[in-house]
């Protein structure tokens, strides 16, 4: 408890506490141990029987907790008490991470779709017993009624289920561009009105079945991707895990007191204790430290840090502890900056979809069908005009070509997830197919660390597989990198052996019980320290196995490139797309792993601004760029790329800021994406040609008088279902030989 007693600090509170109308408050909590489901609910339980806690949401695979309580009944040190009673400790986030506005969304357009689907449903029923009156005789009063019925159940799905399309198309009025909303507003809106208008004279056709299904499969669509966008934004501000809330100053009388980080002022004095992050950025007054600044330069190994050098508020202290004097805190910080440069690259950034030419052209020709329909039949036979002008409308209403996208495009989202590749941004497909520039990161991207058995120093005399052994049982238990590539390496062995009572000790290393004998698996200092040895020389950089007795072996990691990079930028290259390597890692380095995969274009020592610069270059060359990166230190390159992808194992920032996620390290996703991305522009070409040729044959008869309205809603709704079937053909091994050539087939060779 004592230790959580810094939470009861009125400003430090203000943070993390978000104030609620009833009088409680809200809180957003980063909880890393949510692995077990049965963990998570035996954590609900507890938190739910603390007095005055109203409701806890718990988000397992974004590893986040909401919890609304009375700070009065139960205070936040005793709330964070708990969390830590019951295994998992918690690290308040800013309240600004309470975001609601996603939750929201998705809630608003999850009820808009199923009240149209609801009501469609009705509404189809209704229309059928109408359209039994064609052939066999239904009474007046009974076909009235139902037409009555058809638009009052219409009259919720187009004045709410269909509002988003009728906003966006203002928006777009105000922007003077055509997007897809304008067509799709048009086609519910005249429709309703000259169906509604039919009802009410008790004569004339109806299309309430038409536009009720025509929104609800528009809606379908749309709501299929939202939530494919909104699953990458649950992961959470990755800046504000990044940067911790509490720091250790120094006081004049140089005591130690915890006060929230967001206080820390220039010339503030600050304690900053091994394993930990650094609180603020400033200037080092300790002789010499070792710091992890990977997550904020790329820098693939700790970096040395002597007296008067700079450190970054976020980087981990591997070496201490240290005392630093404070130059930025808050919103100042390097990480606050880098950030904020993310978001101002991702609001530049200008997308080509925000204007659909061939909606627009063929949005006109209908509106134009329909005037030329309507005033021809005035001359000839004025009692005739109306029906006839709408039975155009319908056939050539932008159903099937309005649809083209949407349904497409959903396939496509689909098919990616099920090859390890998430879409947040449905747009950017359309960007992946004339991508013919890409940059990639280095470290963590393009390359992992790698564990080579020569590498492996026994030091007491056991052989290479004794050792690797013990320290595979360690490492199978731990999802770090250097971890996973030791596990990798042992996992030939035929009888691996199982860990006990395993800890984790952040930035340090992993300790347990392997066949009844403790042993520390990390730092050389972490390892050492219960045996209390002194470091042997040379290994500052190694990972090293000890016991109570002392050191059993060093694992010495290197970095190589992944398993796929190499024949992933092949395909790129095959396909015309030139790439680029920038990394904030040394020049001896870089140019290894870039000659290794066969990249001419590569810059060493390059800062996040840096990477910006040179993609923004590119971009201003007339290439559309794509940019992959894993770090926090290349959100803004994500950021200001035309299409940005990141490894699922990336930091949260730099997801955050990624149009395409590839799951599992897989790089290979690429060129699936690419593949896919070309499939999802034939394709749509293909059903908007359709399209095209069914109104243009179906068009001139529904002129003519010679379609019936009944007839026209089926037609409208055959060509639909057709643009619905093409596009399951995305992904599909047919699809890929016919729209795809060459590289494209190599892709499909990749490990999956």
């Amino acid at each position: 408890m004592n230790s959580y007693a810094a939470w009861a600090h009125p400003q430090l509170a203000a943070q993390v506490l978000r104030p609620r109308r009833d009088g409680c408050s809200e809180i957003a909590l980063s909880v890393e141990a949510l692995t077990d489901a049965r963990q998570v609910l035996q954590l609900e339980q507890l938190i739910r029987s603390l007095p005055g806690v109203q409701r806890v949401a718990i988000d397992r695979p974004a590893r986040r907790v909401r919890v609304v309580l009375d700070v009065g009944r139960t205070p936040l040190p005793t709330l964070l008490a708990n969390f830590a009673a019951a295994g998992c400790p918690a690290q308040p986030l800013q309240h600004d991470s309470i975001d609601d506005a996603r939750a929201q969304e998705q809630h608003d357009a999850l009820k808009r779709l199923l009240v149209a689907g609801m009501c469609a449903m009705q509404v189809m029923t209704y229309a059928f017993v109408i359209y039994i009156g064609v052939v066999d005789f239904v009474d007046f009063s009974t076909r009235n009624l139902f037409r009555w019925l058809g638009l009052l159940t219409s009259v919720p799905v187009v004045f709410y289920s269909a509002m988003p399309f009728f906003r966006g198309a203002l928006q777009e009025l105000r922007e003077r561009r055509l997007g897809i909303n304008l067509p799709v507003a048009l086609a519910v809106a005249l429709v309703f009105l000259a169906s509604m208008i039919n009802t009410l004279r008790g004569s004339g056709e109806i299309y309430f079945d038409s536009v009720t299904m025509f929104v609800f499969l528009l809606l379908g669509g749309r709501y299929l991707e939202l939530r494919s966008r909104h699953r990458s934004g649950a992961m959470g501000d990755a800046v504000i895990d990044t940067a911790p809330l509490l720091a250790q100053r120094r006081r004049a009388d140089g005591e130690l007191e915890t006060v929230p980080a967001m206080t820390l002022l220039s010339g503030d004095r600050v304690h900053i204790a091994e394993g930990t992050r650094v609180p603020a950025d400033g200037v080092l007054q300790s002789a010499d430290v070792r710091v992890d600044e990977a997550l904020l330069s790329g820098e693939s190994r700790p970096v040395r840090r002597v007296r008067g050098d700079q450190l970054i508020a976020g980087s981990v202290l591997l070496s201490g502890p240290a005392e630093l004097i404070v130059e930025h805190s808050g919103n100042s910080t390097t990480v606050a900056r880098l950030g904020e440069l993310a978001t101002r690259a991702r609001q530049a950034r200008v997308l080509s979809a925000a204007s659909d030419r061939e909606v627009g052209r063929f949005v006109a020709r209908v509106l134009g069908l329909t005037v030329l329909t309507a005033l021809g039949w005035s001359l000839v036979d004025p009692a005739r005009a109306f029906d006839a002008a709408v039975a155009v409308l319908v056939v050539a209403c932008p159903c099937a070509f309005a649809l083209t996208r949407p349904a497409t495009l959903t396939r496509a989202l689909g098919v990616l997830a099920g090859r390890g590749v998430l879409v947040t941004h449905g747009e950017a497909l359309g960007q992946l197919a004339a991508v013919d520039y890409a940059m990639f990161d280095k470290t963590g991207t393009l390359t992992v660390p790698q564990l080579d058995r020569h590498a492996v120093e026994p030091l007491r005399g056991d052989s290479v597989e004794q050792v690797l052994q013990l320290a595979a049982a360690l490492a199978h238990e731990s999802s770090h990198p250097l971890a996973r590539a030791l596990a990798d390496t042992a996992r030939q062995q035929a009888l691996p052996l199982q860990a006990q009572s395993v800890q984790v000790a952040a930035a340090a290393g992993i300790c347990g019980e392997v066949a009844g004998r403790p042993l520390w698996l990390g730092r050389a200092d972490f390892a050492l320290a219960p045996s209390g040895q002194a470091i042997p020389s040379g290994i500052s950089d190694a990972l090293l196995l000890a016991d109570t007795e002392g050191a059993i072996a060093t694992f010495h990691l290197d970095e190589q490139p992944r398993a796929d990079a190499r024949r992933m930028l092949d395909f790129l290259r095959a396909d015309g797309i030139a790439t680029s390597m920038a990394s904030g890692d040394a020049a001896s380095r870089v140019a290894a792993v870039a000659d290794r995969l066969g990249i001419a274009d590569w810059h060493a020592r390059q800062s996040p601004a840096d990477k910006l610069e040179r993609l923004q270059a590119a971009h201003a060359k007339g290439h559309t760029t794509l940019a992959v990166g894993d770090g926090s230190n290349d959100a803004p390159l994500l950021a200001g790329a035309d299409v940005s992808a990141a490894l699922a194992s990336g930091t949260e920032l730099a997801q955050a800021h990624a149009d395409l996620l590839l799951l599992d390290g897989r790089l290979s996703g690429l060129v699936d994406a690419r593949a896919i991305a070309c499939q999802l522009q034939q394709i749509t070409a293909q059903s908007r040609r359709w399209a095209l040729a069914y109104n243009l044959c179906a068009v001139p008869f529904a002129a003519f008088g010679l379609v019936p309205p009944w007839l026209a809603g089926i037609g409208m709704s055959l060509s639909s279902l057709v643009v619905v079937l093409n596009a399951l053909r995305v992904g599909s091994r047919e699809a890929t030989s016919d729209e795809r050539s060459g590289p494209a087939t190599g892709a499909r060779e990749l490990p999956a």
